[in-house]
């Protein structure tokens, strides 16, 4: 059961490529006409459309197997629930496909999705027995409603993504195009991150430390990064690989802060790598793509999917989770830094809502805080999970 998860998941990923292939062709192939010179683009971002459904459908059948084969929802550690955002993202991108039929949203959707499966395979993906506190049915229904409001939310930050590429003068060095080279360089820094793990996975790099953990017992570290950060007051037991540089606080997971460090690292390279290749900001060299996008359209699809979006991760991101939380930890609320930063997302979100309906926050404001709201989904998933220790962090 477990290989015939590990296949449709496979597939699936294929096709959301098939997928952003087809959208592309769809938006670059004008020049391409049928024998009567009639423009027949349309028809692939009909076929993407066809291809992202059956990618859905796939992964789907992934989630399902996996379910049956481990005996409880796949979505307990950051493989599984990574992957289900993936999911999330690309069946909520199917609903709002076919209600307004931008080609451009699938354009950059379908790559995100695949980032975002392509990250959660850097983690290990073996089934694991639960812990107790894990064992509820009201985990399930929290994680999978959290995870499928980030997925719709993450439709608005792409049409708000593609509404500031659309519009802002990349000739000109100001604060609007610092920020979204910016953006482009920590989506980049995912893609280092996937790039540096793979190429050590691939060459079995492993360094062990032992420390002291909060518990005041030793206890072994195991890095597949060179060590940048060492684990607080640890002791390197590998021989032959370089020592840290520094030690990490004692509040922070210091092998997935060395981790987060050589992301930001090799996204740095291949962002300049890519200014060097593009002779310009990669987000000039992209604007030629989406000159027949209309911003009015674009800022449409990001406001309604965010009103959409917000509810769904309110109800699982605080009232399930409180309800979980009542029944694993005996309390409603403790502050843990997960929690916080849901808050976070939920206060942002709102005042999002209510910029946009209260105080007519349209166009470049409003898809700038669909994309900050998205960095800040991406930072509680990346930054807060792995590098903060809390209550939350069994989960990894």
């Amino acid at each position: 059961m477990a290989t015939i998860s590990g296949n449709l998941l496979y597939i699936a990923f294929f096709l959301y490529l098939g997928a952003t292939i087809a959208f592309t062709v769809s938006i670059t192939g004008k020049k391409w006409r049928n024998k009567q010179g009639e423009v027949s683009g349309n028809r692939w971002g009909t076929f993407g459309f066809l291809l992202s459904i059956l990618g859905s459908l796939f992964s789907i059948g992934y989630f399902v197997t996996r379910w049956m084969h481990s005996g409880h929802a796949p979505v307990s550690n950051m493989f599984e629930y990574m992957t289900f955002l993936g999911i999330a993202i690309g069946f909520a991108f199917v609903i709002i496909y076919a209600i307004y039929r931008l080609d451009y949203l699938g354009l950059f959707t379908m790559p995100i999705v695949m980032l975002v499966i392509a990250y959660a395979s850097m983690f290990p993906g073996e089934v694991a027995p639960l812990i107790p506190a894990l064992q509820s049915h009201w985990l399930t229904i929290h994680v999978i409603t959290v995870a499928l409001g980030q997925g719709i939310l993450s439709i608005g930050m792409a049409a708000g993504l593609i509404y500031l590429i659309r519009t802002l003068d990349f000739t000109k060095a100001n604060k609007q195009t610092r920020a979204l080279e910016f953006v482009m360089y920590c989506l980049l820094s995912l893609v280092g991150f996937i790039v540096i793990g793979s190429a050590f996975g691939a060459m079995d790099y492993e360094a062990k430390f032992t420390f002291i953990n909060e518990n005041g017992l030793e206890a072994e570290m195991n890095y597949t990064l060179p060590p940048l950060v060492g684990p607080n007051e640890g002791q390197l037991l590998t021989e032959g690989v370089i020592a840290p540089f520094f030690d990490a606080p004692a509040l922070i997971v210091a092998n997935d802060l060395n981790t987060v460090i050589w992301s930001m690292f090799t996204g740095l390279a291949l962002y300049w790598g890519l200014r060097l290749i593009l002779r310009k900001r990669i987000g000039g060299a992209v604007q030629p793509i989406l000159k027949g996008v209309s911003p009015q359209a674009v800022d449409e699809v990001s406001y309604r999917a965010i009103a959409i979006g917000f509810p769904v991760f309110a109800l699982g991101g605080l009232v399930f989770a409180m309800i979980w939380a009542q029944i694993a930890w005996t309390r409603f609320w403790g502050w843990d830094p997960k929690e916080v930063w849901a808050l976070i997302t939920f206060l942002f979100y709102a005042a999002y809502l209510h910029l946009r309906l209260s105080k007519g926050w349209q166009g470049e404001k409003s898809a700038w805080l669909c994309v900050i709201g998205f960095g800040i989904i991406m930072f509680n998933l990346v930054f807060v999970n792995l590098v903060i220790a809390g209550l939350h962090s069994y989960a990894l």
